[in-house]
């Protein structure tokens, strides 16, 4: 573990660095919310999505695969 005071090679802090900001950052965003893609489809094999006023199918395969279109 790094000091408080430490210095990466370069001369940075390396909290300052931009790919350990962002490894941070996301260490601190909630988790996903979570559906079962069952309930999510309500039985059916099709759900239509609306996103910025453009059509997306959620289909459920013969394979048990779930396809995204738009």
């Amino acid at each position: 573990m790094l000091s408080p005071n430490a210095v990466s090679p370069a001369g940075q802090d390396p909290v300052s660095s931009p790919s350990l900001a962002s490894a941070v950052s996301a260490a601190r965003v909630a988790p996903a919310k979570r559906i079962d893609s069952h309930r999510l489809l309500s039985g059916g094999r099709e759900l239509v999505i609306e996103h910025a006023g453009q059509e997306y199918r959620l289909r459920l395969t013969r394979n048990d695969k779930l396809i995204l279109t738009k």
